[in-house]
């Protein structure tokens, strides 16, 4: 990930959006980063894409789509017929 000072920033605006436009950018305070500036195409795809393989679930709170992939998969594991398509 690119890295802009907020000083960057204040100077050179148009830069540090065009960099942001491409893929997400860290703005840092003080050589630390406070700040991701992303395009808003990126932000809505981790608000409401496809669900991250990396986050655990609930039972309750697994997105159907996921349920069902799951269950096709260990209905191969076990060897039992698939009803999740039913």
């Amino acid at each position: 990930m690119r890295s802009f000072s907020t000083v960057d920033l204040l100077r050179d605006l148009k830069t540090v959006t065009h960099a942001a436009a491409k893929a997400p950018v860290a703005i840092t305070q003080h050589r630390k980063p406070r700040f991701v500036l992303m395009a808003v195409e990126d932000f809505e795809k981790l608000q409401g894409g496809n669900p991250d393989p990396r986050r655990a679930y609930r039972i309750e709170e697994t997105p159907p789509e996921l349920a069902k992939l799951i269950a096709k998969g260990l209905d191969k594991i076990t060897g039992s017929k698939d009803t999740t398509d039913k």
